[in-house]
């Protein structure tokens, strides 16, 4: 029997059959394809975070101990793979005389480096010129001193004197923040900057350089090659752990600079709002693929119950009635999961190269495995359940009368719909207040959190919105029937009053059918808007740290003037933009402050109204100059000194002339959040022809090119051959790679174009899938009505107005839902996006192609309705 009635559903119902596998192969597709790129993204955070520390662990030797057992004790540590001692020594200045000239820097720090210390640190040192090995000066220290390979400097050190040393090479020192850490002390507690003097010096001449001075400590540098969990939160605890448990078994003899540990710290939090986003964007296109699995499994719910009383009426038991259901259940349950995962498999292989995404077998397996398992729950909520609810509620004596008109839906009664918008706004409201935190990850502490809650507000809504779209399409269709049949006279004519009956009829279904395109374009919408948006940012973010297309930065102290603006102006270069960059006390408090010509810096760079409260990045540029001492102030800065519009600030600049602090007043006209190159804190934004004027020097900062968006990396190298080691040169594309969070580097658009190409799908079955198995339903109403006297032309214009319907109030619907979804979600994820927007991002093209298939689908299913309410209609009755 049971063969007997898997053969008469393959015969029969293969259309009903395969839209519901379908619907299942979404679902699993999208989990296990998801599921696996989190896993993989997580282990990629974890090992960029590994690949961007130089040096693992700077192991400090304290006051009295012996380094030499320090260091013993590190390398008798797990994990440890390598441990050489470096020295540290203060000096008080610099000097050299080259070409008859003498220059002289202030205090800064000579490195003692063991043999072999660039094999075990490679990234540590860069060398610029000259050799790698010997006597090395930092970059900025050879500029300080116009000093050059082959020349000789001298070093001051306290209790030592001046020593001399002649110059090997010029080096980089990419990562001089932490290699200069203030060990051991809480982030708010280390050096704003790293030292702008360090000469480098082998082991051997820094001891002899060394002795008698004073101030000299020794450092062990770790190379670590444990290994480590592949998520990050896990890899932060088990490094941590064993950092202080070093601390504990040197017994103060030594203090951990865990640099590892650190990046971590930065990749777990990221690791966060990987999954939050999984939990954002993917979840409700599972929860989807979910509902469309259901909606096709109840377009037949009526057939289904005429076929279970007909089994019952021939003899069969509940029980055998039950096998039957759980065997049509499993078989598309298992169908439709085994399609899920091969197309899975297929995503990952063309969009990542890899079946797997890129995650390791084990936890690849396991997504499958996970994804299988809702897919065939999925099948068993949309076929089995229904049937054993008939088999207990309905009648053999009710499974052969029409369906009669019941009450409204409990939630239609209750007000549900208006309840969870009424919430959703409520958390909303909390959930983007200023002091509200979506992910908790306090520096050095093992534990993370993620306030899950905020997730409400985005859930709510779609489902309030659901609801109230769902209440509304039912209200239209029970009571405007003469709109209905005023729409869909040009398309049936006579029977315009009739389709209008049938759809104030079939509104519950229709209604279902209208909300599950909308749901499937809202989700298509929200999440193309974020992924659309975050790209925008990430460019954003890199333009604001860089400057522009290619930026040009002095040294301190360099005397260069606005003039040589004309020799950087090579080849495509359509405009240099000079900066002034000095520093300025309010109060005690030391920030940062860029001089600018407010009428030609916008050429150079993009000013965004959202940097700046208190007018537009035009009309705050206009007041600059239009009153030169107007000054730009950062949000900080105005609460701590409680300013108003138009009061003096009195602020202290080094006087180019005296190299004293002279008080130059200013007013305020405005605040900055944001600006070209200028820190994330506190600074201010002035005239630079002002600042000039007050300071005696016009000196630049920086020069900022724009070369119109293309060849940066060109034209910032042939600037670096034509500079030199004098200044620094960056352009666009290189600072893309390093600004940002790891969660940007693991690229957000490989999550999002799975999403996108799954949504495009869903939109598609949604409107075209529940249209078509409903229409093929109503087989026997087009023949009965074809029997009666209607036209085949009227029957195609009852179609197409259905599905004009349904197209129109999906679509509709969907963009509204969508554009409210988008504005909640970028909202919500704040934290995600560095700066936030100033408005949202919308693909266009997307969009366009989502709605085109939409309609394309639809269009389909009208298309199959119609040519089979053209059949004959005694052959169409004989077959049903």
């Amino acid at each position: 029997m049971i063969t007997a009635w898997a053969g008469g559903l393959a015969r029969h119902r293969i259309g009903r059959l395969l839209a519901a596998v379908a619907g299942i192969a979404l679902a699993v597709a999208l989990v296990a394809a998801l599921g696996s790129f989190l896993t993989a993204s997580k282990a990629t955070m974890t090992q960029r975070a590994v690949r961007s520390v130089a040096v693992d662990w700077q192991v400090e030797v304290q006051p009295g101990a012996d380094p030499n057992a320090v260091r013993s004790l590190v390398r008798a540590t797990g994990g440890t793979r390598a441990a050489l001692p470096v020295g540290f020594a203060r000096t008080t200045g610099f000097t050299a005389t080259v070409g008859g000239s003498t220059q002289t820097t202030g205090p800064g720090v000579a490195l003692g480096l063991p043999a072999g210390y660039r094999s075990h640190f490679p990234d540590e040192l860069r060398t610029l010129s000259g050799s790698g090995t010997g006597v090395l000066l930092a970059q900025q220290t050879a500029s300080n001193l116009h000093a050059a390979p082959g020349d000789t400097i001298g070093v001051r050190l306290p209790g030592a004197g001046l020593r001399r040393v002649r110059v090997d090479g010029v080096v980089d020192l990419p990562q001089a923040d932490s290699l200069f850490q203030k060990v051991g002390a809480p982030p708010q507690s280390q050096p704003t900057a790293p030292p702008d003097n360090v000469v480098l010096l082998p082991a051997a001449r820094f001891v002899s350089l060394t002795r008698g001075a004073t101030g000299v400590t020794t450092q062990i540098h770790v190379a670590r090659d444990a290994k480590l969990p592949t998520d990050p939160a896990a890899a932060f605890t088990s490094v941590t752990g064993a950092a202080h448990h070093l601390e504990a078994k040197s017994a103060g003899s030594a203090l951990v600079g865990d640099n590892l540990g650190a990046a971590l710290d930065s990749a777990r939090q990221d690791a966060l709002y990987a999954q939050i986003l999984f939990l954002f964007l993917g979840v409700p296109g599972a929860v989807l693929a979910a509902a469309l699995t259901v909606a096709v499994a109840s377009a037949g719910g009526e057939r289904r119950r005429r076929e279970q009383g007909l089994l019952r009426l021939r003899g069969l038991r509940p029980r055998q009635i039950t096998a039957l259901a759980g065997l049509e259940a499993a078989l598309v349950g298992t169908v439709g999961g085994l399609a899920g995962l091969g197309l899975a498999a297929l995503t990952g292989r063309l969009a990542f190269g890899a079946a797997s995404f890129g995650a390791g077998a084990g936890t690849w397996a396991l997504w499958y495995a996970v994804a299988f398992v809702l897919g065939v729950a999925v099948a068993a909520a949309a076929v089995l359940v229904p049937a054993l609810r008939d088999l207990r509620t309905v009648t053999v004596a009710d499974t052969r009368r029409e369906p009669r008109g019941s009450r409204s839906p409990w939630w239609l009664r209750c007000g549900l719909d208006f309840a969870l918008l009424i919430g959703s706004w409520l958390v909303f409201r909390a959930s983007s207040g200023n002091q509200y935190a979506l992910v908790l990850a306090p520096e050095g502490v093992p534990s993370v959190s993620v306030s899950y809650w905020a997730f409400l507000g985005p859930a709510l809504l779609w489902l309030g919105a659901a609801l109230l779209l769902w209440r509304l399409t039912l209200l239209v269709l029970a009571h405007g029937r003469p709109a209905l049949a005023r729409l869909a006279r040009p398309l049936t004519a006579t029977l315009a009053t009739t389709t209008a009956a049938v759809l104030s009829r079939r509104r519950r279904p229709l209604a279902r059918s209208v909300v599950l395109l909308a749901l499937a374009v809202s989700f298509a919408i929200s999440t193309a808007v974020f992924n659309s948006t975050y790209r925008q940012q990430s460019e954003v973010d890199a333009r604001l740290t860089n400057g522009a297309d290619v930026t040009v930065t002095e040294p301190p102290g360099a005397q260069v003037r606005p003039s040589a603006a004309g020799t950087l102006k090579v080849s495509g270069v359509r405009h240099v933009e000079p900066l002034q960059h000095r520093y300025a006390y309010v109060g005690s408090d030391l920030q940062d402050l860029y001089g600018v010509r407010p009428a030609t810096v916008a050429k150079a760079t993009s000013l965004q109204d959202a940097y700046f409260s208190g007018g537009t990045a035009g009309q705050l540029m206009h007041r600059l100059a239009q009153r030169p001492d107007n000054l730009l102030v950062s949000a900080e800065t105005v609460h701590d000194f409680q300013l108003s519009p138009g009061d003096t600030v009195n602020l202290r600049i080094q006087d180019a002339r005296t190299k004293a602090l002279r008080t130059v007043p200013f007013r305020y006209a405005g605040i900055v959040k944001e600006f070209p190159t200028a820190p994330k804190d506190s600074f201010f934004v002035a005239n630079a022809a002002y600042v000039a004027k007050a300071t005696g020097s016009d000196a630049v900062g920086a020069f900022l090119l724009d070369t119109g968006g293309s060849h940066q990396q060109q034209i910032a190298a042939h600037l670096h051959r034509q500079l030199g080691t004098g200044a620094t040169v960056t352009d666009l594309t290189q600072t893309r790679g390093t600004v940002g969070t790891s969660l940007t580097s693991v690229d957000l658009a490989g999550l999002t174009r799975i999403e996108l190409a799954f949504a495009v799908l869903l939109a598609a079955g949604a409107g075209g899938l529940v249209l078509a198995l409903g229409l093929a339903e109503r087989r026997r109403t087009f023949a009965v009505a074809s029997v009666l006297g209607a036209k085949s032309g009227q029957l195609r214009g009852m179609v197409l107005t259905e599905a004009l319907l349904l197209a129109a109030g999906g679509l509709a619907g969907g963009a509204l839902i969508g554009w409210a979804l988008s504005e909640m979600l970028v909202k919500v994820l704040t934290g995600v996006f560095d700066p936030p927007p100033a408005s949202l991002s919308v693909p266009g093209g997307y969009l366009a192609l989502t709605a085109g298939a939409a309609v394309a689908a639809v269009l389909a299913a009208a298309l199959n309705g119609i040519r089979s309410a053209g059949r004959p209609a005694v052959e169409e009755l004989r077959d049903l």
